[in-house]
């Protein structure tokens, strides 16, 4: 594996940046539940501080994540960060506590319940302000609405993003978890360069807002890049596919995101180096068109 693994899955522009489009998510650099310390704090900068060795331009993070630990453990790997790194991270989420508990048949996923929005302009304000301070910058490359808040419209939402990117606080203006309609509400305010949901090869309930964002010219960010549940069964069409290309299921399914569009930067996550270099290593995977269109007709 050379240290430049991620550019071979092509670069995308995102503000003043041109990035590897194989980028990272920091959302495992903090302990179980998205919540606290990491259990080896460590390792997790080994992970960040590998990722940049191996062409990782895009690191993607946001304040709830931990809260605040993911953005701090990021600062201790790699700052003063590199000129071609470009940071992104997100506001507009509050947390109460870990979003899993344990049960008497395991641990259980909370969902949003745990992660409930907070959009009014003068806490996303703050949120900006404070992500500055821990991440070491005077700028944020890349400032996301984490989820629209329902109880505050979101002209203001998004009105208050653009006067932090007028103030030269933040570069470029992204959302997460919307609909097509209200990425035109936004770009009728302030100029939208990413847009992150959840889109895998099990899941694809954002499609329409992945095709909208192709014909844009947006960049699409998806969460949870590399579930295959069935597909990658003994047997499944993920699984032949990597056992073809002595592969693995998950660089089979970031392979094929990376196919899908020329506007896909995936952000696969891990708190381990070894799981990050083999997903890392998924942007030297060229799959054939056959097989594109076998997993995309495999919803």
């Amino acid at each position: 594996m050379t240290e430049q693994t991620a550019h071979t899955a092509g670069s995308f522009e995102i503000g003043s940046k041109k990035v590897a489009r194989l980028g990272f998510g920091a959302m495992r650099l903090t302990g179980l539940g998205i919540w606290g310390e990491p259990d080896d704090r460590d390792e997790c900068v080994r992970v960040v501080r590998r990722a940049v060795e191996l062409g990782v331009q895009l690191i993607d993070t946001a304040d709830s994540y931990g809260p605040h630990v993911s953005e701090e453990v990021i600062r201790e790997a790699i700052h003063p960060y590199p000129d071609d790194v470009l940071i992104a991270t997100k506001a507009g989420l509050t947390r109460n506590g870990p979003d899993v508990i344990e049960t008497e048949d395991g641990l259980k996923r909370l969902g949003p319940k745990a992660w409930p929005p907070v959009g009014r302009p003068e806490y996303l304000r703050q949120q900006a302000e404070m992500s500055l301070r821990r991440l070491g910058l005077d700028h944020i490359d890349l400032f996301q609405l984490h989820r629209v808040d329902p109880k505050v419209p979101l002209d203001e939402q998004v009105g208050e993003l653009k006067n932090l990117q007028d103030e030269g606080k933040i570069v470029a203006i992204g959302l997460s978890q919307v609909t097509v309609e209200q990425i035109e509400q936004a770009r009728r305010i302030a100029d939208i360069a990413t847009v992150q949901n959840r889109y895998n090869l099990t899941d694809r309930g954002s499609a329409d807002v992945l095709d909208y964002c192709t014909r844009e010219g947006i960049g699409f960010i998806p969460w949870a890049p590399v579930a295959a549940g069935e597909l990658a069964r003994p047997g499944g069409l993920v699984d032949r596919i990597a056992t073809a290309r002595a592969s693995t299921a998950s660089q089979v399914a970031l392979a094929w995101l990376l196919a899908r569009s020329e506007v896909m930067l995936p952000i696969p996550g891990t708190s381990k180096v070894p799981h990050l270099e083999d997903n890392i290593a998924a942007a030297t995977l060229h799959l054939s068109p056959p097989e594109v269109g076998e997993l995309t007709d495999a919803a």
